[in-house]
């Protein structure tokens, strides 16, 4: 029979501020869960649902447009949409060219929210929609997406940031690329459901200002030509944000930038359900390639004794550490490059640590002391300066040391 964990959460009930964990049941493991705004999330019904601060973000994995598979945490970054009219594309901070919008088509909130951009007849030009000016920074990158839905004529579309000039042409039917002057091949087609397609890129910015220009095309290389004057494509959702890689959606519609507040979660008074001695620590997630560190750890409360599994922010590293006393006893690190789902099990017992991947044995060591006083698990470390970002599938924690089959069986995709 296998070894039970002594705390397991795998993302399902929750409520205002609390996840519950499936063990123990009396509630005592269940996670404490902040976010000082709203946000969005994929909900089960496969919509983009906003939801208040505090509630956790249970997001629903979409294959081929459609639900398919059990919820995940999301924990995100702190990012603004620099748009400020997200959705509402007929107010004047969208200027026309060769083009007109109508409103009152459904969109992926299952609302009647969502704009047509429509080509006018004119002879061999653009028929676009442009964004005002607005400010970024001068360094750094910078993402852009667009939610688009092929409307039976026009299949393709063309993203662009006017300054910098990087630019996109994607295929709304076949999910294909055009032409394209990225150099770090970031463009992105995610399945939204019921024909929309989110379009995302990111690009380093060089100029301290940015503008969105999405343009109907008539192949994967021109946007002019003569247009029909009914022909288009159904729009939502515009995102510009400074970071290495689109986060989830960010409504601002009010005229000014939103701002989406980051994700925590943790919870202390563990010390009867954290081996003290001995025990594992394992989580199963996607870890994005977004230039974060992340971090979830058992800890004292302090970062004086800790055991963690921390993913670097470059270099496609997972690092496991275990501090005793405020010096590190345990510190190895492995190359498993992001953008990846993983199940990660870091093993800990006098002079018995093993660190575990994906059904492998990673490395060992056998001159190690234990930390004491573990009573907290945190998606930070203890001086919030590091978190973990990503959609966490199961996080577990047992009190003994489990043997390698066990560990092999745990961490097996």
């Amino acid at each position: 029979m296998a070894t039970q964990p002594t705390l397991a959460m795998i993302p399902s009930g929750y409520k205002d501020g609390k996840l519950y964990s499936v063990l123990p049941s009396d509630g005592v493991g269940d996670f404490d869960v902040t976010r000082g705004s709203n946000a969005t999330r994929i909900n089960k019904n496969g919509l983009i649902e906003t939801v208040t601060g505090n509630t956790p973000r249970l997001n629903y994995p979409l294959i081929d447009g459609v639900v398919n598979g059990c919820p995940s945490l999301l924990l995100e970054p702190q990012r603004t949409n620099l748009i400020p009219y997200s959705e509402d594309f007929s107010n004047a901070y969208w200027t026309k060219s060769g083009s007109s919008v109508t409103s009152g088509f459904i969109s992926p909130t299952g609302g009647l929210d969502a704009f047509k951009l429509v080509e006018d007849t004119s002879v061999s030009d653009n028929h676009r929609i442009d964004s005002q000016y607005f400010a970024v920074a001068t360094s750094g990158s910078v993402s852009i997406s667009i939610i688009a839905k092929y409307d039976g004529s026009t299949q393709w579309l063309k993203v662009r940031d006017f300054i910098t000039n990087a630019y996109v042409f994607v295929n709304l039917l076949d999910n294909s690329f055009g032409n394209t002057n990225l150099v770090n091949d970031s463009q992105k087609i995610e399945d939204l459901g019921n024909g929309f397609k989110r379009v995302s890129f990111t690009y380093s910015s060089t100029s301290t200002t940015a503008q969105v220009r999405i343009y109907l095309a008539s192949s994967g290389s021109e946007d002019g030509y003569t247009g029909d004057g009914t022909s288009g494509v159904y729009i939502f959702g515009a995102q510009v944000e400074q970071g290495s890689y689109a986060t989830s959606y960010i409504k601002s519609n009010s005229g000014s930038t939103t701002t989406r507040l980051a994700d925590t979660a943790s919870k202390t008074g563990l010390s009867g359900i954290i081996g003290q001695t001995e025990g594992v620590l394992f989580i199963d997630s996607f870890i994005p390639n977004d230039g974060n560190e992340k971090v979830i750890q058992l800890s004292d409360g302090t970062n004086n004794n800790v055991v963690r599994i921390f993913a670097r922010a470059s270099g496609d590293l997972i690092r496991f550490q275990m501090v005793t006393g405020g010096g590190f006893v345990v510190l190895s690190s492995f190359s498993l490059p992001s953008d990846n789902r993983y199940k990660l099990a870091f093993k800990y017992k006098l002079n018995n640590v093993s660190m575990w991947a994906n059904g492998v044995k990673l490395g060992i060591d056998t001159n190690c002391t234990i930390p004491s006083g573990l009573n907290r698990i945190n998606f930070n470390d203890e001086g919030d300066t590091t978190r973990f970002y990503g959609n966490v599938k199961e996080v577990k924690v047992y009190d003994i040391a489990l043997t390698d089959q066990e560990l092999t069986v745990l961490t097996k995709i």
